[in-house]
């Protein structure tokens, strides 16, 4: 063997796990942001602020 050709691999290579990883990131993110159910802007405010309120309740509670 002269050293222009290529070395075997050691293992069989596998998938590759970073890039399926990355793919359903995606995924998720598309169908969070680009879904069939867009709320408005006042819709998403709403519920930001609700959630906001729910957690300063929760914090709240917990001090006592």
């Amino acid at each position: 063997m002269t050293s222009a050709e290529p070395l075997p691999p050691a293992s069989p290579r596998g998938r590759e796990v970073k890039a399926s990883v990355l793919a359903a990131f995606q995924l998720v993110e598309d169908a969070r942001y680009l879904g069939a159910g867009r709320r408005s802007r006042s819709r998403r405010r709403a519920l930001a602020e609700r959630t906001v309120a729910y957690r300063r309740l929760a914090r709240d509670l917990r001090a006592g």
